[in-house]
């Protein structure tokens, strides 16, 4: 009886310790890369005393996995970027609403799903960019605007495959309507000066290259870019500024709906949203804190202000659909 009393002793001690480790850390499926992530997660661990566990790769691999998971995830936070992958995260029903005044206070709410099962970190624009030594700033003024025959054979774009590109013909959807929205997509690929690039950092590199003289760009592509060579003929352009506003995005996360340590995760996401937290955030990729309060990097500042949409974002979601045929049926591929 001894043997056996102490036998269960140790197997309870070994369990409460199991169970306590778990309590004691946060696990997040991040589709947003290590070097972005690592320092604001050791800033946590540091001042809150929680682990943060992590596993990064591609967003569609990453939900694929929440999904084979289901009630047996041990994952906590889902950590992706744009909207349209949150709003499908969203619709597979893999993510809690959390109720959270500090998110709201924070998080302005055409940055958030409406349902709170989401929430946008960080903003990245989505403008147009220009050869400095071909255009003038006051040949420049919209999306639209680059559909004119005027930019024949001078437009440069990267594929229409890359979820970014997806989101700017959807939140056109929503702007203009699908029927303009379709007269614009079409202009575009009229004045393509070459086949669409693999990547953002192909399409400056072509600008500046001569081989195009605008395209359009997320604003930490310009910026990891210039900084590299800052003698690069390449300057950035608000879009829309006179209309909607400049098509922006945003990194975002939410809480697994089969978390087992949902109080913590809440409590993390708000302390992601908080001061210290969003200036590490975006900094850590030139983008913009979705904290009003927080003030950009002066290297990002230097671009100057814009005013953004304010369609909430989860029309990037709903409406990739109808944006992806757009881009189909326009050849753009």
């Amino acid at each position: 009886m001894k043997k056996i009393s102490s036998l269960l002793l140790i197997l309870i001690f070994i369990f409460t310790g199991i169970a306590m480790a778990f309590d004691n850390e946060l696990v997040v499926y991040s589709a947003r890369k290590e070097h972005l992530i690592k320092e604001l997660f050791e800033k946590y661990e540091r001042e809150q005393g929680i682990k943060i566990k992590y596993t990064t790769g591609k967003a569609a691999v990453l939900l694929q996995r929440v999904l084979s998971e289901g009630a047996n995830t041990n994952g906590d936070i889902l950590l992706t970027v744009d909207a349209g992958n949150l709003w499908h995260a969203a619709q597979t029903d893999v993510l809690y609403p959390v109720n959270s005044q500090i998110l709201k206070t924070n998080i302005p709410s055409h940055y958030r799903d409406p349902d709170n099962l989401w929430f946008g970190l960080s903003i990245r624009a989505r403008t147009i960019v220009y050869n400095t030594d071909k255009v003038k700033k006051t040949d420049l003024s919209s999306y639209e605007d680059l559909a004119d025959e005027r930019w024949k054979s001078r437009l440069l774009l990267r594929t229409s495959k890359k979820v970014y590109n997806q989101s700017l013909v959807a939140m056109l959807i929503a702007n203009e309507g699908e029927q303009k929205a379709k007269r614009i997509v079409n202009g575009w690929v009229d004045n393509f000066a070459a086949p669409p690039y693999s990547s953002d950092t192909k399409v400056l590199e072509a600008i500046a290259a001569g081989q195009g003289d605008v395209g359009i760009v997320n604003t930490y592509y310009y910026g990891r870019l210039l900084k590299k060579n800052p003698d690069l003929p390449l300057g950035i352009f608000w879009a829309d500024q006179g209309d909607n506003g400049v098509h922006v995005n945003v990194s975002g996360a939410g809480v697994l709906k089969h978390s087992k340590n949902k109080d913590k995760a809440v409590k993390f996401l708000e302390w992601l949203s908080s001061r210290d937290a969003q200036k590490i955030f975006a900094d850590a990729n030139m983008e913009y804190p979705v904290n009003k309060e927080v003030e950009a990097h002066p290297y990002v500042r230097a671009w100057g202000d814009f005013k953004d949409s304010k369609i909430n974002l989860v029309q990037a979601g709903r409406l990739q659909t109808n944006a992806i045929k757009i881009m189909d049926m326009a050849g753009y591929k």
